[in-house]
């Protein structure tokens, strides 16, 4: 069985993830920041792609140590398994995701799979998966390992990949209060052929606000 698919983003009014800086932006605040961290908490892996991975340089934790707790308690590991997504094998080995938490698992097309490896040693699981990275195959493959609740934190592309696939069951979209208006910036999406378009509406299960972030949670219907 597939697991259930939570599509995590934050975006400026303007929908998009990040500017042109060379620093990350940062769109939520310490409030929808300690939410994310309990959403991680809650989920058996946490997928982003390599151009994320790259660019943000992440460590794709649960901080909060009680939330860790929790989950040894539950007979879990401490941290959700990671998983990264690479068309090209581009991965640098010192980036802080292989250096922090707990397992790591990269898809690659087949291709790829074997550099990786040597690239990366002991330092994750490396999957070739034909001649391409197919996110239905990823989640059949996160299936039989067990995985139960997925996080896909980013970026664009790879959101746009599972939502144009019709393999996101859930949307946390957070809003942060101001406009990047950069046309070269990344966005939550780019264009493309979605299920959930004007006669297929998502449901809309919850509105809060978090500090000065407004989260928008959907639902596939």
């Amino acid at each position: 069985m597939r697991p259930y698919v939570l599509l995590s983003v934050a975006t400026s009014l303007d929908g998009y993830i990040d500017d042109t800086a060379p620093e990350r932006l940062r769109l939520s605040n310490s409030c929808d920041f300690d939410r994310v961290d309990q959403v991680r908490a809650g989920c058996d892996a946490i997928l982003i792609g390599a151009t994320t991975l790259r660019r943000d340089n992440p460590r794709l934790l649960v901080n909060a140590p009680e939330r860790r707790a929790a989950r040894q308690a539950r007979n879990l590991p401490p941290y959700p398994l990671k998983v990264t997504l690479t068309a090209g094998g581009d991965l640098d080995p010192g980036l802080r995701f292989w250096h922090h938490g707990g397992d790591k698992l990269v898809y690659a097309p087949d291709d790829a799979a074997t550099e990786i490896k040597e690239r990366l040693g002991d330092l994750a699981e490396v999957v070739g998966l034909g001649k391409r990275v197919d996110p239905a195959e990823v989640l059949d493959d996160l299936g039989e390992r067990g995985i139960g609740r997925l996080m896909v934190e980013g970026g664009g592309t790879v959101h746009t990949q599972f939502l144009t696939a019709g393999l996101a069951d859930e949307i946390h979209l957070a809003i942060a209060p101001f406009f990047v208006g950069d046309a070269d910036a990344p966005r939550f999406v780019n264009p493309g052929t979605f299920p959930h378009g004007p006669g297929r509406r998502m449901t809309l299960v919850e509105v809060r606000a978090v500090g000065d972030v407004a989260l928008l949670r959907y639902r596939a219907t």
